[in-house]
């Protein structure tokens, strides 16, 4: 469904629990497919761990993402994304994320994990 808004068209998301080709759509907020290398903090058996991983896709609610280290669901974790100057149109553009995982696939010797973003900050620029 298109919508316009002044000068500006765009796309509307698909309501909440709308069926789209026979499954049920979850998502509230577009996601855009980008593969971000990203650093990811989590409480393990041993204590505090913090483990490179690579984005698969990304909105402003959640994250899916790639990672070898063992995750459980309904682990609270902690991340930065850098966004390039390339999707920023500026410099480069650091977010740390505050996430909750809702599932956990595994994918040979990685990990794939599904993330609500509960809360986020802008980190400062270097100057």
């Amino acid at each position: 469904m298109r919508n316009t808004c002044g000068d500006v068209s765009f796309w509307r998301m698909p309501d909440i629990g709308r069926v789209m080709g026979g499954e049920v759509e979850r998502r509230a907020a577009r996601r855009f497919a980008m593969s971000l290398p990203m650093k990811v903090r989590f409480v393990s058996d041993d204590g505090a761990v913090e483990e490179s991983g690579e984005t698969r896709d990304i909105s402003f609610r959640g994250l899916y993402f790639m990672i070898s280290a063992m995750i459980e669901k309904g682990a609270s974790i902690e991340f930065i994304l850098t966004l390039p100057q390339q999707i920023t149109l500026a410099g480069d553009v650091h977010i740390r994320c505050y996430a909750r995982v809702l599932r956990v696939e595994s994918r040979g010797e990685r990990r794939g994990i599904a993330a609500r973003i509960e809360r986020y900050e802008f980190l400062p620029t270097p100057a």
